[in-house]
């Protein structure tokens, strides 16, 4: 399923919510700047999502391309090494959404939580009055997760917000606040940013968990199990690298786990 790589590879995880006016053009521009990468970046008016693998130089050729573009200004790439190669071609499209939380009109640019680098987050989660939330899909959370945290129990991001709404209240009668993290940040954000008028603190892990394991050498003290991450390396330890964990691991016991695993075997399969 996973390629041996021929020469040195990195893998590079970005998104930023910034509007976006002419999203085809934008795509086609892209399309041509990728052309020695491979991985998916999803475009949509609200901003961009993407992942991509190349040798370092061509990263920080497209890198330094995207963050030329005036919506991109300040994106946060976050780099991690490859011992397999984590896509086969290169797909740029167009969506709807960059991640589609299932309620309309989120506007992540008019505001969203309060962002915790990852050197303050240890000292906050270990806070009594902090709910520490996993803003991830189950098999995710049963893979790998930040000590005392909460499984919501969603099989999809859609499902996040229900279970929010299920618990708000009760959050705000035992004046608690609520912290949350993701893989990269970006479900992160977007859920803060609809949870902006419930009048309860919320906070998210600066650039998700991959930032927290590139900043914190001692991530470990803080973190169970491994991350899973949607390329053909499937999942990471606390210092960035590549873990034995296969497919079959990551779905083993979910109850639409042979869904999961066939679907996940023809993405792989493709790339993507």
């Amino acid at each position: 399923m996973s390629t041996p790589l021929p020469t040195a590879l990195w893998h590079s995880a970005f998104y930023q919510f910034a509007p976006i006016s002419d999203v085809d053009a934008l795509v086609e521009q892209l399309r041509l700047l990728t052309s020695d990468l491979q991985g998916s970046i999803l475009l949509a008016a609200e901003g961009i999502n993407g992942m991509v693998a190349g040798p370092a130089e061509a990263l920080d050729t497209f890198e330094a391309a995207l963050l030329a573009m005036a919506p991109f200004a300040g994106m946060l790439f976050k780099r991690s090494a490859c011992a397999t190669k984590p896509f086969n071609k290169m797909k740029v499209r167009r969506k709807a959404e960059i991640v589609p939380l299932g309620i309309d009109g989120v506007d992540v640019t008019a505001g969203m939580g309060i962002n915790v680098p990852p050197a303050q987050w240890r000292a906050l989660i270990a806070q009594e009055d902090v709910v520490l939330l996993d803003n991830r899909n189950s098999f995710e959370f049963r893979l790998g997760r930040f000590h005392n945290a909460i499984d919501p129990g969603v099989a999809n991001f859609r499902d996040f917000p229900n279970y929010v709404k299920a618990h708000v209240s009760q959050w705000k009668a035992e004046g608690k606040r609520v912290a949350m993290y993701c893989t990269g940040g970006i479900r992160c954000e977007k859920t803060t940013a609809w949870m902006r008028d419930f009048d309860l603190p919320v906070y998210q892990l600066e650039g998700g968990i991959l930032n927290y394991f590139a900043q914190m050498p001692d991530a470990e003290r803080d973190w169970d199990g491994e991350c899973f991450v949607f390329d053909n390396r499937i999942a990471l330890d606390t210092h960035l690298q590549e873990t034995p964990t296969t497919l079959e691991d990551v779905y083993a016991g979910e109850p639409d786990g042979e869904w999961r695993l066939s679907r996940a075997r023809r993405l792989h399969g493709d790339g993507n």
